[in-house]
């Protein structure tokens, strides 16, 4: 294959299964293309026309002096009732890019150009699977020291207390009242993060997904995807988000290299 070509795969057991492979360009290309800084079509269409790749020395691997995030961009605020856990099923219709010095704040300006600015204060709503919570345990401690108040429901307050982190136990639906729902529709909650229990608490977990997008609270199914949130958050509340065109990135990383360039091999390593 010459050119571009787009490949859909799966893994399973280290086993790596090909969907498809079109010979087409994918939405990936540009993405790729501006935070690179390397025209890759339009290469490509060159190679296409008999050029080589040796004739391309940017192609070359360099690197890279900022992070560039790409985002999915989902339709579920069209759609208030449809419960918004993700599958196999291609539900996104978009994407958007968000570029910064570390990952943190990249990640946190993809997820804002999504639709799903983060916030830097407030409450957050903690509920999570059994085999979740040891991994939820850094991500609930960097809230607390972010200064966020954590709302969990009965299991996940009960594992927090016992590691020693502040918060207040909220009750589920079918648990009485004040519960989620209420919290939810008072405003008291500002982040959500909940990953899905199972059959047994099936209701519980999507009532809280569609109510999130309902009242447009961001919220997070996996503890991946927490992980990256807070460091985000921590980011920007570290250092303010400046509007930056995308050629400064690149000029920016063309005069630190042009900088080490001209210095002494000794300079370059102090």
């Amino acid at each position: 294959m010459v050119g571009l070509i787009n490949i859909q795969y799966a893994i399973c057991e280290d086993r790596v299964y090909i969907l498809e492979a079109n010979p087409r360009a994918s939405r990936t290309v540009p993405f790729v293309s501006k935070v690179r800084g390397v025209p890759v079509a339009r290469i490509a269409t060159l190679l296409m026309l008999g050029k080589k790749i040796k004739d391309f020395p940017e192609l070359e691997s360099s690197k890279i002096k900022f992070v560039g995030v790409k985002e999915a961009v989902f339709p579920f605020n069209m759609f208030p009732e449809v419960d918004p856990l993700l599958g196999p099923e291609m539900r996104a219709t978009g994407e958007v890019m968000g570029m910064a010095d570390s990952f943190g704040l990249a990640f946190y300006k993809a997820e804002e150009a999504s639709g799903s600015k983060h916030p830097v204060e407030g409450n957050v709503l903690l509920t999570v699977a059994d085999k979740d919570k040891p991994d939820l345990l850094p991500i609930a401690e960097k809230l607390h020291e972010l200064g966020f108040s954590i709302f969990a429901t009965a299991n996940t307050s009960k594992f927090l207390t016992q590691k020693g982190i502040p918060n207040a136990e909220i009750k589920k639906l079918h648990e009485g009242r004040p519960n989620i729902a209420d919290a939810i529709k008072n405003g008291q909650i500002h982040l959500i993060i909940n990953t899905p229990v199972g059959r047994d608490s099936k209701y519980d977990d999507s009532f809280i997904r569609m109510k999130a997008i309902q009242q447009k609270i961001p919220y997070m199914t996996t503890i991946a995807a927490a992980g990256a949130s807070i460091e985000g958050i921590e980011a920007f509340k570290k250092k303010k988000i400046v509007p930056k065109a995308l050629q400064d990135y690149h000029k920016s990383a063309e005069s630190k290299k042009s900088s080490n360039d001209d210095k002494m091999p000794e300079e370059v390593a102090s």
